[in-house]
């Protein structure tokens, strides 16, 4: 009898020691505090090196324990809106500025980071420009990470060599290029629609160089309206070039997040892309024998526009990271946050073609270097129109765009339900 006693407590300890391990223990033997952390990073190398800047951050923490979720990008937009609905946010989780953010600081969502990025003056290590876009009502909730995305028009060198064709200046040069490859038997433009933000990409930068950024401001502040002659004008522009065939067949049944587009670049099936600078991580990522071939050039002048040729869209620090105002342990997830651009984050990005929007960084990559001199001659930036929206606003958009894509609504249908969305929003 005392034998199977003293086995039951010897196994009753085992147990107990086995479960204690399963759940994790801190550097004292006790439970190990947890912060849950969401990121939509899924396309090699990124999930590595975010993985690996949780590692230091446990070595340095070893009470510590960070739980990671990775979504991709569309799913994750629904996922965490149900989150943020519930008060069941994660603790360090990635967003976009603008529209949404500040949807979520009107809320009390966010943690303010502003005390965190002063101490030691953390804030001067990053770009201005990222810190700004970042700050609402001069507090800071946004932390700048990934990436200084700005769109542009990724082609394929060879192909444009092949046929004798020089990068466009203007939007006419631009329109016969498409119609020199679509001679030769290439598609112009390849897009993969179903999500709907990436036509988006094509036709936000269209406004601005037809008219500047006013238009947009004014719509967004009421002293205009999203039917104002810009807006129509360009999704006239689209049109054209959908009927002229400058796009690939299907577009707006496939999808961005597989990958569709990419695979008809990499197989020559189409010349061009307007996406953000993100791309070209995915290139080092998924197939970084096209990196040899790839060229980069800003969206070219529109000749009979005011708009400057120089302006860009985009984000300076995307993705963003936030901290929620339910974390338990807010010190310790601005620490979390700031590893992944400490020194060993910042070269893995570059390195994975990306540029951090960190001050003194130092691109060897010809294409990086290209887009950051178009950054870096910018006279203004337009953040991207579905984060500039509230998230209400910008579904209105998003969906009539791809209907404008599909041909299935008028230019001006695609304005009026636009504008009505804005003008229910600005009344609310």
């Amino acid at each position: 009898m005392k034998r199977v006693i003293v086995f039951l407590l010897t196994l009753g300890i085992c147990v107990s020691l086995f479960a204690g391990g399963q759940r994790g223990t801190g550097a004292s033997g006790g439970e190990k505090k947890v912060l849950e952390f969401w990121h939509i990073q899924t396309v090699d190398p990124a999930p590595q090196f975010i993985e690996a800047a949780v590692k230091r951050f446990e070595a340095a923490n070893p009470d510590f324990k960070v739980n990671i979720t990775v979504t991709a990008n569309d799913s994750y937009k629904q996922k965490i809106a149900v989150a943020i609905a519930g008060n069941q946010m994660p603790d360090i989780f990635m967003s976009w500025t603008g529209g949404t953010t500040n949807e979520y600081v009107k809320a009390g969502k966010l943690m303010d980071l502003t005390p965190y990025m002063n101490a030691n003056n953390y804030k001067a290590r990053l770009l201005d420009a990222a810190v700004t876009q970042g700050t609402i009502d001069g507090k800071i909730y946004s932390f700048p990470c990934e990436n200084v995305a700005i769109e542009g028009v990724f082609y394929n060198k060879e192909l444009f060599a092949r046929y004798n064709i020089k990068v466009p200046t203007t939007i006419a040069e631009l329109e016969a290029v498409c119609d020199t490859l679509k001679a030769n038997g290439i598609t112009p433009f390849s897009l993969a629609n179903m999500t709907k933000w990436t036509g988006m990409m094509y036709y936000q930068i269209l406004p601005a160089r037809h008219a500047g950024l006013g238009p947009f401001a004014k719509a967004m502040d009421g002293s205009g309206t999203f039917e104002d002659p810009a807006f129509v004008w360009a999704a006239e522009k689209i049109q054209q070039w959908v009927r002229k065939g400058y796009f690939n067949d299907g577009f707006n049944g496939l999808d961005e997040d597989s990958g569709q587009s990419r695979i008809l670049l990499y197989t020559d099936k189409c010349a061009m892309h307007i996406m953000g600078n993100w791309f070209a991580s995915n290139v080092i990522g998924e197939n970084p024998d096209y990196l040899k071939k790839m060229g980069f050039f800003n969206f070219p002048a529109d000749e009979t526009g005011t708009g400057n040729p120089k302006t860009i869209t985009g984000t300076i620090g995307d993705n963003f990271y936030h901290a929620a105002s339910t974390c338990k342990y807010p010190d310790k997830a601005f620490e979390m946050m700031t590893y992944l651009l400490d020194e060993q984050s910042v070269k893995d990005r570059i390195a994975a073609g990306r540029i951090p929007p960190v001050k003194g960084i130092t691109l060897t990559e010809p294409i990086l270097r290209e887009i950051f001199t178009v950054v870096q001659n910018a006279p203004d930036v337009q953040l991207w129109y579905d984060q500039s929206l509230t998230p209400e606003v910008a579904d209105v958009m998003l969906s009539a765009s791809q209907e404008l894509f599909g041909l299935s609504i008028t230019p001006r249908e695609f304005a009026r339900r636009w504008a009505a969305a804005q003008s229910a929003s600005l009344r609310n």
